[in-house]
């Protein structure tokens, strides 16, 4: 019966042959799809907790409660968009893009530091202004970036495996010495934060594509040691971490927004003062909405909340790594080391955030991915995990799965 109104139907309602079905795409992973969508929905119920304060007042926020709020809304929607068209893109296309990608990384970076074109707050020239928005492109070039060291990976992953030293060594270069020419420019903006996220991103990278050990050692230690003279020759940056050190020695100078930021996540116990009653948010904490949403959220949600947020970036984490792994068992080695660059991505950039935010990390202006307010980080964080869930996708319609 079944056979005869294929039959009757014509080839418009035909059943989708052997073939065809093997090659349509499996629903995305919801061990991916359900955290980042919770930790989305729980960005917008922070930031607009934490930031009414700021939104009311005339000067900060046109007197609107909402303002941020909205705007945000507005972020993540378009964040959602964006993620559904990236998502139609296949690995190849990713894969061959690199190097142009590359480039486009370069462009942005070198273009935000063009007086005219870059636009300064608090002290950095980090954005460019498109219309009533304004883009941070080290979150672009971030992405970028990692699709970049992704395929350079897998163009000379037997180079960077062998026993030859010398060839190894060179194959080992090449990409530090270009990521050390984004580290410059990132750090002309300056953005050090972003420095640490990509360069220990891309260190995590190149172990897991199996580099000889003895030249990844060296190639750490000269990373931390470059790193901790970065450190230590800014002005800046040293009274941060002088204050990062013992922030209650200047409580309201230089110690003043970590001291804030500790009260707030003293405050909160084990379950909170309540979603709303956080009163470090009132003109208390300095960017209570952007990059220390994780005090309010400790200070309102408690021990409970800070928890639950832990929960959902670990199992971001790990599924990356389970993608990774699985496409690495297949062979397809880019979309292989790009899902670990992104999982490292996520894992790196929350625990510098909530480290920050605690006291154990000295003070990055980095957003906890997919909650702090800001449009760039948002969108570009969905865009990410769009590309995790085709990497995803893919391997799992070539047939192959996770023990």
């Amino acid at each position: 019966m079944l056979n005869a109104a294929v039959v009757a139907n014509g080839t418009r309602n035909r059943l989708p042959s052997a073939g065809e079905r093997r090659n349509a795409l499996p629903f995305p992973d919801p061990w991916i799809l359900i955290p980042a969508l919770l930790l989305l929905a729980l960005g917008l119920l922070m930031v607009a907790s934490a930031s009414i304060p700021i939104s009311a007042h005339p000067k900060t926020g046109n007197g609107q409660p909402f303002y941020f709020l909205i705007r945000q809304g507005m972020f993540v929607l378009t964040g959602l968009l964006a993620s559904g068209v990236v998502f139609q893109i296949p690995m190849a296309r990713w894969r061959r893009a690199g190097p142009l990608l590359l480039l486009a990384a370069i462009g942005l970076l070198i273009a935000v530091l063009i007086p005219g074109v870059g636009k300064e707050v608090n002290g950095s020239i980090r954005w460019i202004g498109v219309g009533p928005i304004n883009v941070q492109v080290s979150e672009i070039a971030k992405l970028f970036v990692l699709v970049y060291v992704a395929s350079y990976l897998k163009r000379h992953d037997a180079e960077l495996q062998k026993a030859d030293f010398k060839i190894s060594a060179l194959a080992l270069a090449r990409p530090m010495a270009v990521l050390g020419v984004l580290a410059v420019l990132l750090l002309l903006e300056p953005d050090f934060g972003s420095v640490i996220v990509l360069m220990a991103t891309a260190l995590g990278m190149v172990f897991l594509a199996g580099v000889n050990i003895w030249q990844f050692v060296v190639l750490q230690a000269g990373t931390v040691a470059a790193m901790a003279v970065l450190l230590w020759s800014s002005p800046l940056r040293r009274a941060r971490l002088i204050s990062f050190l013992d922030p209650w020695a200047d409580w309201q100078n230089s110690g003043y927004q970590l001291t804030q930021s500790l009260i707030a996540i003293g405050r909160g116990e084990l379950f909170g003062v309540g979603l709303g009653e956080s009163v470090q948010k009132l003109f208390y904490l300095p960017e209570a909405h952007t990059d220390f949403l994780f005090a309010v959220l400790a200070e309102e949600l408690g021990l409970a909340g800070v928890l639950a947020i832990v929960v959902l970036f670990m199992t971001l984490v790990w599924r990356a790594f389970g993608i990774g792994r699985r496409a690495d068992r297949l062979g397809t080695k880019f979309s292989a080391y790009l899902a670990y660059g992104i999982g490292l991505w996520f894992g790196i950039q929350a625990l510098f955030n909530m480290g920050v935010n605690m006291g154990a990390l000295p003070t990055k202006g980095l957003t906890l991915p997919l909650m702090s307010y800001g449009g760039s980080s948002v969108v570009v964080m969905c865009v990410a995990l769009a590309v995790l869930l085709r990497i995803d996708v893919e391997t799992r319609a070539s047939g192959v799965h996770e023990e």
